[in-house]
């Protein structure tokens, strides 16, 4: 019997408000542990929560980038658990009625498009951070993360690989970063991504016992813990087992998931309203305020750099993979720069100078503008592709405009064909063995001569120059 993989993700998203959602406490990652609390992160008798607008605003703009239906009147509800993490025993989230619900999101894969149905996105606060690593068999609660705004979207079970749910992760997280409103930094727990996994003979319209695999440290993680999960159950299935339905953790050593606990139903959290919260109400124009600051998502920004600008479906892609190179990208052509050569230096040699200096392209002084004239100075064959390296080089340093580089390093390309003649006379006398080969028939040596006359001339030599002139002294 052959079987088929149900996947569901829920991926929790720490949204980047500067103040917690139901306090002004700071969010700062990095702060001393227990340093950004207060009364209400603690959970103490009487304290009262009070919403933060933020996170309405950058739920409702995540929800509109998911194609959700934005609830006109919805609630927060206490999810009752007892967990070190979390000091008033209850959590604030959202369970029937959810701010942002019944979407969908397309993601691109080799083979098609598939289309993952997004439940329901609500919002809740985060929970502390429990701590095992002190020594002495001593663990610590930091809460300074109780309280940090939270979002969590849950899809419905539309996914059929591990390598799907991997694409739809990568996918949501670069949306995530255009919209601005998390880093997505997995290593601070930024986002979280839980699976929810099942299987099922292949044509049957059933749903299998599912299992959740939780703590996975990345998303190729959660792509090798899904893959082993759908192996190990069918394994379970075909020995004449049966799945228990339980939260399974990753074992990344070993490559194996495990068993943690039996999983808990929506009845066992005791939902109720949140007594101390009003409802929260986005009225039309509350959205449509949300909705006119929205960006040009990756997928319509990437068709637009295919149709506008006339590049390939890979350079599109490479392109708009963060907001800011994309906008860099447009910013360079808006200069002057010709789409498919600022295309060509953003993706080579800029990409390599970001990845050598460990920056994203933002951290750098490199300017759009300055790219654009230089590459405007090639094209006008004032300046050799091979000088325009080291210009880039120093550009990506200094932040000098290349003109004052090329000025300050005398870098101007050599057009004069009386300077490039007597440097290409000089050449063929010292290769004389090279000028025989290419008048026997052996017309490649020209790309050897051509490379001797660029180092005699440092680089400056006008290549397009010296291979005519080449030719003609040849040919004597």
């Amino acid at each position: 019997m052959e079987f088929e993989a149900v996947i569901g993700m829920e991926v929790h998203v720490e949204l980047n408000s500067k103040a917690k959602v139901f306090c002004a406490c700071s969010t700062n990652f990095h702060a001393s542990p227990n340093t950004n609390v207060c009364p209400v992160c603690l959970g103490m008798p009487g304290a009262l929560p009070v919403m933060n607008r933020d996170m309405v605003d950058k739920s409702v703009a995540v929800g509109l980038a998911l194609n959700c239906t934005i609830s006109r009147w919805s609630k927060m509800d206490r999810k009752n658990y007892f967990y070190p993490d979390l000091a008033k025993n209850y959590q604030i989230s959202q369970y029937d009625l959810p701010l942002c619900f019944d979407g969908y999101m397309d993601v691109e894969t080799e083979e098609t498009v598939r289309r993952v149905g997004i439940t329901r996105a609500h919002m809740e606060e985060d929970t502390a951070r429990n701590t095992h690593t002190l020594g002495n068999g001593e663990s610590g609660v930091d809460f300074n993360r109780c309280g940090v705004p939270l979002l969590e979207i849950v899809t419905e079970p539309d996914i059929r690989s591990a390598q799907e749910a991997y694409e739809y992760l990568t996918q949501l997280k670069q949306i995530l970063l255009y919209l601005d409103v998390s880093d997505c930094n997995m290593e601070e727990g930024s986002i979280r991504a839980e699976a929810n996994i099942s299987v099922r003979p292949v044509g049957s319209t059933q749903f299998g016992t599912k299992t959740e695999v939780k703590n996975v440290a990345s998303f190729s993680g959660t792509m090798k813990a899904i893959a082993y999960e759908i192996t190990r159950q069918i394994q379970v299935i075909k020995a004449g087992g049966v799945i228990e339905q339980e939260t399974r953790g990753w074992d990344a050593d070993r490559g194996i998931t495990f068993s943690q606990r039996k999983k808990e139903s929506a009845h066992d959290y005791r939902y109720f309203p949140e007594p101390d919260l009003v409802p929260i109400v986005v009225d039309e124009a509350w959205e449509q305020r949300i909705r006119e600051q929205q960006p040009e998502l990756p997928n319509a920004r990437k068709r637009r750099f295919q149709q506008v600008y006339g590049l390939t479906s890979y350079d599109a892609m490479v392109l708009t993979l963060t907001r800011n190179m994309a906008d860099f990208y447009e910013n360079t052509v808006q200069a002057g720069a010709d789409t498919k050569k600022a295309a060509n230096w953003i993706m080579g040699d800029v990409q390599a100078l970001c990845s050598e200096a460990k920056k994203e392209l933002d951290e750098t002084v490199l300017s759009s503008t300055h790219l654009a004239e230089m590459i405007q100075l090639i094209d006008a064959g004032e300046i050799s592709g091979k000088i325009a390296k080291d210009v880039l080089a120093e550009m990506f340093v200094s932040g000098k405009a290349p003109k004052t580089i090329i000025e300050e390093q005398g870098l101007v390309q050599i057009s004069d064909s009386d300077a490039l003649l007597d440097a290409i006379q000089k050449v063929l006398a010292e290769n004389t063995a090279q000028v025989e080969q290419y008048k026997a028939g052996k017309e490649r040596v020209i790309g050897f001569l051509v490379g001797q006359v660029m180092k005699a001339t440092t680089g400056k030599a006008n290549p397009g120059m010296v291979n005519d002139l080449l030719k003609e002294e040849l040919s004597k």
